[in-house]
């Protein structure tokens, strides 16, 4: 079944983090899933180990109280055993299983494969292995597709060429900053895959700016880095732009990109990212970015090629 998307998924990886159940803090998660689950917007994208299971319970309540209709609207991924690292067949139908128990669900629109990094590609692809279970999943119907979702660039490569997924998911590797899944996106789009961008923001930089403690990739921003976001800087205020707002349009705009993932852990949080998607960015601005020349990206992926 063809995935429908819009141009905003909104992320959930924080959703629920150490709330107790019955807690007021969980009641402020539920109100913030609520909001994500009846916006415009398409999907919201979860995981099972996101918050350490939290998300997807703090998803299921909000799915509970607004009515099933919103079900829907939950993509999640498939996890290894916390403990054990085992990324398997019967571990991939142990982690949806999970999931749906979480959600109060039965099937799932989209379920991504998340970070297989305990297993090989080769085992990952075998006849036992975590991508079989993901078929097996596809196949029976109790999830209509499937995708891939990691970082390292070589590595989603060789998913991506296995024509296996329905869809691909990629952080960090296409941002103002860093261009290098740009390939893979392409790859994708002529397989008909459809493509997520995450992490626009860089894990943080291109929201906060060129600060001291700034993060991109989730480390901290070496000084070339700071240096060149600074320029960049320069150039959002001589157009009165914010920075996070030309962050987020640069994937939105991009040709290569269906969706692009916005994390939403906090309430405020999704209407923010609708005003910096309606934020108007005069044409001259791309320009001049352009003209800063390629930023120093601290982001290595060589030892999974």
């Amino acid at each position: 079944m063809p995935l429908t998307v819009t141009p905003l998924t909104l992320g959930t990886s924080g959703l629920g983090r150490g709330t107790e159940p019955g807690s007021p803090e969980e009641e402020q998660a539920i109100a913030t899933a609520i909001d994500l689950l009846t916006s415009s917007h398409g999907f919201v994208d979860t995981s099972n180990n996101y918050a350490g299971g939290r998300s997807e319970a703090v998803l299921g309540l909000a799915i509970d109280r607004i009515g099933a209709g919103s079900a829907g609207k939950v993509i999640s991924k498939v996890d290894c055993e916390p403990d054990t690292g085992v990324f398997d067949r019967d571990r991939v139908l142990r982690s949806f299983d999970e999931t749906t128990a979480r959600l109060g669900v039965q099937r799932l629109p989209l379920l991504h494969l998340h970070d297989p990094y305990t297993v090989t590609f080769d085992e990952a692809m075998g006849p036992q292995g975590a991508v079989a279970g993901l078929i097996e999943l596809r196949d029976s119907g109790r999830v209509d597709a499937i995708g891939v979702a990691a970082a390292p660039v070589p590595l989603m490569a060789r998913y991506v060429a296995t024509g296996v997924f329905d869809a691909v998911l990629i952080h960090n590797r296409f941002t103002l900053v860093d261009q290098s899944a740009a390939t893979v996106f392409a790859d994708a789009r002529q397989r008909g895959m459809v493509v997520f961008n995450a992490a626009p923001f860089g894990s943080g930089l291109l929201v906060t700016g060129a600060r001291g403690s700034a993060l991109y990739n989730y480390s901290p921003a070496p000084a070339d880095l700071l240096a060149w976001v600074e320029r960049l800087e320069g150039v959002c205020a001589a157009h009165a732009v914010p920075l996070a707002a030309v962050a987020l349009q640069y994937s939105l705009r991009s040709p290569l990109v269906d969706s692009t993932v916005v994390g939403v852990a906090r309430p405020g949080r999704r209407a923010q990212s609708d005003e910096l998607v309606d934020t108007p960015i005069p044409d001259a601005l791309w320009a001049e970015v352009d003209a800063l020349g390629p930023a120093p990206s601290p982001i290595d992926d060589s030892r999974y090629a």
